[in-house]
Parts: structure tokens; sequence; C-alpha cells
């Protein structure tokens, strides 16, 4: 049995003081709006054969849910729309090209470069003596100044000679009288032989005379020794300069009693020109500079201050040790310098840079333009205002340039701004770094160090950053 259909009328609302009516008018069709009035008034009274019925008044809010979202999806279509078509204006035009780079350059060179050892060394006197008394006696004068320029034979101190002249004295009378006995004994022998041609005496007394000269002979040349020695004693009552060079501290004042077996200095002398500088070499190292010096070649060396930042003065390597020290795997070398104006103080500890060799006609880059990355090294070259990274082998740096393969003469390279450059960047040109000429002799380096770890690919040894 179907249940029976409960009518609802407008009339069962009225228990409501007001009710609403929903009226939609769609205003602007081409614009998409729509307009939502409410209307708040009573409606006019209805007849009860004119009441609607329960489903007509349920199908209403659906209707209105549908307008609503329909107009929701068209405006979502027309934004839709508007955002492709911006984005294909957008992608139609240009993008704006990338700011050039401004960078400093140089230009890889031809030349020539000396490869180096760079070891530390002392400076060491050709000649140093340390004068002590062969006498005994008590010093009498001091003749020099504390550091002293001396010549060879300048009086230095003089100790008390008296007793070492009467010594002389003594030994000069004993050979006087000895000399005399001999003459006689001459004469005797020559008296002898007279007679002897007469047979006036036997031939036993001519003999026995002639043996008699032989001894006195002995004794005259033993005086004369006995002079001799005594007056070398004496002369070393009178101390002169050995050898030419400047003179230390004064170790002993006159008054002073010194004694020959004491073992007390009295000055010591230095030689200051020329003066040596001796430093190691590296056994690995040992051949090119032995067989340099095989072929008598004159090898340049430079002495840097402590810093190596200043250059003291230029010598050449005067000699190799014999052997190698077995503790350090070096072998001593000795330079020497003119120092004329005392440059070089004995004990000074400086920088030895030693020539071994020169690279004639290689390509040279600044150091500065040569970039790391790991253990690979690259430089960027410069080609119609775009940047190139290239790969290059890094080898000897002298003066604050490389010599590198896989670049040529006239290449430009970037030599600034390496922050900011990448492979293909288009840079732009300020002003030129400056080079150093290539034609510049090898054996003029730069006030600057040998590079630290810099001339090789490799971390830098003890045996500097140029070694061959």
């Amino acid at each position: 049995m179907k249940p029976a259909t409960r009518a609802t009328s407008l009339h069962d609302c009225e228990s409501n003081s007001h009710f609403l009516v929903y009226n939609f008018e769609l205003f602007g069709a081409a614009k998409g709006e729509f307009l939502l009035t409410v209307d708040t008034n009573e409606p006019p009274h209805i007849e009860r054969d004119h009441q609607l019925t329960a489903h007509g008044s349920e199908s209403h809010p659906h209707k209105v849910w549908w307008i609503v979202a329909g107009i929701v999806l068209f405006l979502g279509v027309v934004i839709a729309i508007a955002l492709l078509w911006s984005s294909h204006e957008d992608a139609k035009k240009k993008p704006p090209a990338a700011p050039k780079i401004t960078i400093t350059t140089a230009t890889a060179q031809k030349g020539n470069i000396g490869v180096y050892l760079n070891e530390i060394g002392t400076v060491t006197p050709v000649y140093t003596d340390s004068i002590t008394s062969q006498v005994n006696g008590v010093v009498v004068a001091v003749h020099f100044k504390e550091g002293q320029l001396v010549k060879k034979g300048d009086p230095l101190i003089d100790i008390d000679p008296r007793s070492y002249q009467a010594t002389l004295l003594q030994a000069q009378g004993a050979l006087e009288r000895d000399q005399n006995v001999l003459a006689q004994a001459q004469m005797d022998l020559e008296r002898y032989r007279t007679a002897w041609a007469r047979n006036a005496i036997a031939k036993q007394i001519l003999d026995d005379q002639e043996k008699l000269v032989l001894q006195d002979q002995g004794t005259v040349k033993n005086d004369q020794g006995t002079v001799q020695y005594d007056q070398v004693q004496l002369e070393y009552c009178h101390i002169t300069a050995p050898i030419s060079g400047r003179v230390g501290l004064r170790l002993v004042d006159p008054g002073n009693v010194v004694q020959s077996s004491g073992g007390t200095t009295l000055a010591v002398i230095t030689q200051l020109d020329p003066i040596t500088v001796i430093f190691t070499v590296p056994e690995d190292s040992l051949g090119p500079v032995a067989a340099r010096l095989r072929k008598n070649a004159k090898l340049s060396v430079d002495a840097f201050d402590r810093t190596a930042q200043k250059k003291i003065v230029s010598g050449r390597l005067l000699t190799l040790d014999n052997q190698i020290d077995t503790t350090t795997g070096t072998v001593k070398a000795r330079s020497i310098f003119d120092n004329k104006n005392d440059a070089l103080f004995p004990n000074q500890f400086v920088n030895a840079r030693l020539l071994v060799n020169t690279l004639q006609g290689v390509t040279l880059v600044p150091a500065s333009a040569i970039q790391q990355n790991g253990q690979a090294s690259f430089v960027y070259v410069i080609q119609n205002n775009v940047a190139h990274m290239r790969s290059i082998k890094p080898g000897v740096t002298d003066a604050g340039l490389t010599q590198v393969d896989e670049i040529n003469p006239g290449d430009i390279v970037a030599n600034s701004s390496f922050d900011k450059l990448q492979d293909n960047a288009a840079v732009a040109t300020s002003n030129q770094a400056p080079n150093q000429p290539p034609n510049q002799s090898p054996n003029q380096p730069s006030n600057q160090p040998p590079n630290k770890g810099s001339s090789k690919p490799a971390p830098a040894s003890s045996t500097g950053s140029s070694a061959p």
C-alpha cells in the first residue's frame, strides 16, 4: 500500500515571520556576472488549491548549486586561458643577454727560463784564523781595534820579548865561539897536509885532524839551529795578522799573562772578500749539477735574504763535497761571492738559488693565470671575447713566469676575475696585464722568491720549486 503523499503548502510556513525567495538574474552574459537579490517582503496570500508539492520545493536549491558550479567552472576556464596566453607571449620574448665579465689578460710568449734549486745556506768565510800565543809572557801591547779591517802582516799583539832576546844572545855567543874553534882546526889541517906532503908527520896525525874539523863543523851547525829557534821564539812575541780580514772583539788586554800551552784565543780574524756560502744539494738533483760541473760550466748562484724576498748578491758554484751525507741524503756545495760591500756576513743564513739549466724557446705565461682543479691545471684562453677553459701542463717557474705546454705563443689568457669565469663565458677586456719580456736572461732573477711550490704540478719539496 503506497504511503500517502503529504502536501506541503506555503501556509505551513506561516508560523515563520519571514521567508526568503531567491531570484537569480544573469546580467551581462559576455561578462559572466550574476546578481543575487533577496526579497524579504511577505508574499501575497495563495489559495489552498494553488499549493506546491514538497518535491517541487526541494528541486529549487539543486538548480541554484548547478548554476553556481557552472559559473565557477567558466571563470576557471577563462583564467586558465589567460595564463596560457601570457606564458606564450613571454616565451616569444628573447631572454636578456648575460652581462659580460670584465677581466685583465696576458699574452703567452716564447722565451727562455731557468731551472733552479733553492736551498738554505750558511755564509762561511774562506779563511777564519783563531790566534793563540806560541810563547809564555805578559801582553805588553794590543795594536788593533775591535772590528778593524787589517791586512796581512799588520801588528796585532806584543808579548814581553826580553827573556827570549837574552836566550837568543846566548845562542849567538856559543855559535861564534864554535865557529872560531872550527876555523882554528881548519888551519891546523892545512899545516898537516903541507907537512905530510914533505913526509914531516905521520899519516895518522893528518887523519885525526881531518876528523876534528868535521866535529867542529857539526858543533857550529848545532849552534846555528839554536840561534834560529831562539829567533823564532822572539818573533812569536810580536804577533801579526796572518791574513787580511776583519778582527773580532778584543779578547786580551795589556798586562794579561798568556801561556803557550793554555790555548787561550787572543784574536779572531775572518776573511770577508771573497766569501763563500755552503748549502746542500739533494742526491736526486746531484746528477744534473755534477754533469754541468764536469763540462766546466759556470753555474750561477744567487743569495737571497732570510725571507727569500730580496736578492743580496750573485756568485758562482765553486765545488761539491766528495761524499753524500747518509743521514740527510744530501751533498754539500760551496759557492763563492765577491763581497766588496760586506753584504754577506759570516755565519749568516741565506737562501741559495742555484741555476742548474736554462730552457730555451719555451712558452711562458704569468703564474697568476694558471688555475688548479685538484691535480689538474688549466687556463682560460680568450677567443672572440669568449673564455675557453684549456688544460695545461705547467713546468718550472721563475720571476713570475711559468713554462707551460698546450699553449701557443701569442694566445691571450685571462689573468683576473677567476671567481666569476666559466667555460664559454662572455668577457670584456680591460687593461692588459704587463708581462716580462721573453728575452730576459734567466740569470737575472727577480726580487720575488722562487715560487713556493708552483713551478711543478706536484707540491714543492725541500729542493725548491724549480728543481729539475
